[in-house]
């Protein structure tokens, strides 16, 4: 074992102590960038933006043709659970509360009034 270890020892202080060894090949020490960055810029401007274009145009269009009616209300037992009442307003509200989609623990408010 030791022998193994003394070996594995000597070999690592001679390639250390090597210098001026100039790597070979495409490799990111070589010195040689013949275009990698250009294949991803090109990917960038012509795949994945446009791809994203598209999804929105495409979200966008089916917004607009999509009817904006809520869901009935179910009171189920073990949704809209308030253990503790929120830090604001009337403790009753989510932060982002949205009167129209979100319903309170006994129903829409527009039904209630």
């Amino acid at each position: 074992m030791a022998a193994v270890l003394n070996q594995a020892f000597r070999r690592y202080l001679q390639t250390s102590i090597q210098k001026g060894v100039q790597v070979q090949g495409p490799s990111a020490v070589s010195g040689q960038h013949e275009g990698g960055y250009k294949v991803w810029k090109n990917l960038t401007f012509f795949v994945a933006f446009p791809s994203i274009i598209l999804c929105a145009v495409n979200c966008y269009l089916a917004h607009q043709n999509k009817p904006h009616e809520r869901p009935e209300f179910v009171k189920y037992e073990y949704l809209r659970i308030r253990t503790k009442r929120f830090p604001w307003g009337d403790g009753n509200h989510s932060l982002f509360h949205n009167p129209h989609v979100n319903a309170l623990p006994d129903g829409y408010e527009d039904d209630h009034h």
